[in-house]
Order: structure tokens, then C-alpha cells, then sequence
């Protein structure tokens, strides 16, 4: 058995639940028996090695640790998870990777290590930078890690030129699209997706029942564009409006009485202030967002550097038109070899469906 495997599995377990902790995913293993083993609790809870502790008990002593993330060393809302370790008679520590927090950021290896406890680093590595992308992005900059998400055509459509969009893409793009829901803090599109298709943007179960941890609805409607019966107020969870400074005073109280919450940003050339966003988005401890469209939202994005994952479900099927929408607007580029590449590129296949994602370097 590959422990540090199961240890990523345990770790996808807690995402969407932790932020902004790191995801984690932990294993204790003695006489090459899994005597413990957990994931991440929400904030404030047990990180993934005391789970494993509290599940082995006594049998923890002279087991070796299988972990996804270097061990806290420091006093947050809970103790350093390093210390319950030394406590328990750990022998043996193997690390996917070191924690990139400053607090941390091989400290935690070193108390181990000074403890005389053998430490084993890199195991499955890329495979947990992956799991931990948004966290990393988040605790080494301050700003939360962007996910374009669209569904088109063969010929780069995402609705006909009357509108209409559904459905693109088939039920198992869909139902991945509902798993990158449940696993970001927060989901955000323009407000002309809102007007064409006014979405829930809520995170469902394969069964379609809607869970009672939903992310932040996010539109960005500069001019307060949005209806008040908009489906969005009415589903569980909270709603944000990124609006324009100037937007009208009737038009925010109608929207604050809707059960909107306005953030307020300059206005750029009639659209809100993007950066300005996701630096307030940070601040509040936002770690991750799914962009959702449409393709002026996406575009604009791209156009100010603002993605690090796209994400696309591509259709067997033509569209055409001259005035269908496109996937991605904004401002584009002049030149072919001045195009975005994208790396570390995975294709997939999802019925019919083909997925690409990939990573900007952004």
C-alpha cells in the first residue's frame, strides 16, 4: 500500500471544509498496519495529525508518520501539531511536502528532527502542491487562486447568439463542475450571466440536494444591474455585489434589501476594479475562486493576469454564427505568439465531453 497516496485521498477529503487552513491528509502506520489516519477538521478543529493521534492512541508510539503538509510548529487556534507528535513517540515522519507558511516553513521539520525523529521529505510531492495550490497561492501572496471555468463548443462558443446555453456540456462536466464548487471558497460571474441565465451558483450532490456549506456568490456588477428576484438571494448561502463606487443610491439599497452584501471598488471604463476585488477577498480570508463566466468577466481576467487554472469542458457539438458568444472577451491579444499557453496541461475525457486544465504560471 502506498501510504502517502492514501494520505492525499484523505486530504481531498477536507477540501472546501478548512480553509484557510491547508488541506491535510495523514497516516500513521506501525508494524505495516494503519494503526490511525484523518484529515483536516474546519477551522479551529483538529489538524490532521491529531486526528491520526486520537485514532491510533497508545499505537502510535514508534509508528511512522505519512503527512501531506509539513507539521504546524506554531499556536494558531490550535496547538503545533510538531509537539503532539514528539509527545506521541513518533519514530518516523514522511512529508509530502514543507508547509510554505512563514510561521512554519521547515521549523516544524526541524523540531522533529531535533527531537530524533527521522524525516523522509518529498514524496508524492507535486501531487500535494495540487491538493494545496490555493492555500500556497494564498499564504505566499496574500491574493486567493483563480479557476476560469467555461463550457463551449467545438468552435469556441458558450451560447448561440440568442442566448441560449444550456446545455453545452453533459451531466458528467456538469457534475465535475459541482465537485470545483464544493472544494473553493467562493464562486464569482458576471452580471450578465446573471441576466441571461440567473443561476443559484450553488455546490450540489451528484443526488442534486444542495449542502449547507455553500461558497460566496460573487457578481461583479458594476452599475447594479442584477434583479432583486434573482435566484441567488434566495438559495442558502451568502451573496456578494462588487459594484462601482458610483453606482446609484436607490439602485444599492434595492439590492441590500434583496439580501445582497455591496462591496464598493472603482470603476474601471464602466466594470469594477477586478484587482481591487481579489485584494479585498484576501483580506477577508478568501483562498480560492471559481470564474465561472460569462466570456466579458473571463476575458477581463485574463486580459489583467488574474488567472492561475483554467479549467474547460469542450463540447462535440458546432454552434456557429457570427453573433454567438464567445468563451473569453476582453481586450484579447494583437498577435498569435503573444497568445496565453497554458502548462502543465491534462486532457481528459468526460463521456463525451473532452476536459482540458491548466495552469497559466501567472
Amino acid at each position: 500500500m502506498d501510504y502517502m497516496q492514501r494520505a492525499l485521498f484523505l486530504a481531498r477529503q477536507a477540501l472546501g471544509h478548512t480553509s484557510p487552513s491547508p488541506a491535510v491528509g495523514a497516516v500513521l502506520v506501525r508494524d505495516d498496519v494503519v494503526v490511525g489516519e484523518g484529515f483536516t477538521q474546519p477551522p479551529g478543529s483538529d489538524h490532521a495529525e491529531i486526528v491520526a493521534l486520537k485514532h491510533a492512541g497508545a499505537k502510535s508510539r514508534g509508528a511512522t508518520l505519512y503527512v501531506t503538509l509539513e507539521p504546524c510548529c506554531h499556536f494558531g487556534r490550535t496547538p503545533p501539531c510538531s509537539r503532539a507528535l514528539i509527545a506521541a513517540g513518533i519514530a518516523e515522519v514522511h512529508l509530502a511536502m514543507l508547509d510554505p507558511n512563514p510561521l512554519v516553513s521547515g521549523r516544524g521539520r526541524g523540531e522533529l528532527e531535533q527531537a530524533g525523529i527521522k524525516m523522509v521529505i518529498g514524496e508524492h510531492e507535486a501531487e500535494a502542491r495540487e491538493v494545496n495550490e490555493a492555500y500556497i497561492k494564498y499564504i505566499t501572496t496574500g491574493l486567493p487562486f483563480v479557476i476560469a471555468k467555461f463550457a463551449m463548443s467545438l468552435d469556441g462558443k458558450i451560447a448561440t447568439a440568442s442566448g441560449d446555453s444550456r446545455w453545452i456540456s453533459g451531466e458528467a462536466a456538469r457534475s465535475y463542475v459541482h465537485e470545483l464548487r464544493r472544494n473553493v471558497d467562493a464562486i464569482i460571474v458576471g452580471v450578465n450571466t446573471v441576466l441571461a441565465d440567473d443561476p443559484q451558483l450553488t455546490a450540489r450532490s451528484d443526488s442534486g440536494e444542495v449542502s449547507g456549506c455553500q461558497p460566496l456568490r460573487i457578481i461583479a456588477d458594476a452599475q447594479g444591474r442584477t434583479p432583486a428576484s434573482a435566484r441567488v438571494f434566495s438559495t442558502t448561502g451568502h451573496t456578494l455585489l462588487a459594484v462601482a463606487e458610483d453606482i446609484k443610491p436607490a439602485k444599492a439599497r434595492r439590492l441590500e434589501q434583496a439580501g445582497a452584501e455591496l462591496i464598493r471598488l472603482p470603476n474601471e471604463e464602466g466594470l469594477v476594479d477586478l484587482k481591487a476585488l481579489f485584494k479585498l477577498l484576501g483580506q477577508r480570508q478568501v483562498t480560492s475562486v471559481l470564474a465561472e463566466g460569462g466570456g466579458q468577466l473571463v476575458g477581463s481576467l485574463f486580459d489583467q493576469g488574474l488567472v492561475d487554472k483554467v479549467v474547460v469542458f469542450i463540447a462535440p457539438i458546432i454552434i456557429g454564427g457570427a453573433n454567438a458568444r464567445a468563451a473569453v472577451a476582453g481586450q484579447g491579444v494583437d498577435k498569435v505568439s503573444q497568445a496565453l499557453r497554458l502548462k502543465q496541461v491534462r486532457i481528459e475525457m468526460l463521456d463525451q465531453d473532452i476536459m482540458v486544465i491548466g495552469y497559466t504560471g501567472a
